[in-house]
């Protein structure tokens, strides 16, 4: 039990290093996820946030300067922050940006921190993920059959592409929630972290 907390001690990898290194095909895999998935994605849907800026500017300038407030720039604020939170969560668990509850964790070896994110993704991460694909691809799916368009709006920009991005993210999130998987495990094995 004491190798498990120990309140002075912040577990490093060259602690508990083995020296020998991970397989090459789990270093591929992790590698090739990290970079197309989870980089690339985030490189990619970060340029999300220009038009974003562009619309809002545009707006209050029509709006406040010129008197002419437009009927689509609210729809695309929306509609592209949307998308820009839910591709850009992905970039954000492969950074390690989500919330965590740090209290007691920082304190176990860099072992147990890798058994337990191994369960917390098995058991509550990948079963969430999937239900969260399920339900939001029979929605798109839906949206996209009846060409769904907002009813909310004067402008009535189509929905169903907006709707396509939920199950967009939630498969980019499984991919990188799998290298994150296989890095935990490594971690609760080996006791070092990839």
């Amino acid at each position: 039990m004491d190798e498990l907390i120990d309140e002075d001690y912040i577990p490093k990898q060259e602690d508990e290093f083995d020296g020998e290194p991970p397989p090459k095909a789990l270093a591929a895999i992790i590698r090739l996820i990290d970079t197309y998935v989870g980089e690339l994605s985030g490189k990619i849907f970060m340029l999300m946030i220009f038009p974003l800026i562009g619309g809002s500017t545009y707006e209050v300038i029509a709006r406040y300067v010129f008197n002419a407030p437009t009927k689509w720039a609210y729809d695309t604020s929306y509609m592209l922050y949307g998308s820009h939170f839910m591709l850009g969560a992905t970039y954000c668990l492969y950074k390690k940006g989500h919330i965590r509850t740090d209290v007691f964790y920082e304190k176990f070896s860099v072992r147990w921190q890798g058994w337990i994110d191994s369960g917390l993704y098995i058991f509550f991460f990948f079963p969430g993920m999937i239900l969260f694909f399920w339900f939001s691809s029979i929605e798109a799916l839906h949206s996209w059959r009846i060409m769904e368009e907002s009813v909310v709006s004067p402008w009535r920009p189509p929905l169903y592409p907006f709707k396509t991005v939920i199950p967009v993210a939630s498969v980019l999130l499984m991919v990188q929630g799998f290298s994150e998987l296989l890095k935990s495990l490594y971690a609760g094995i080996r006791g070092r972290w990839l």
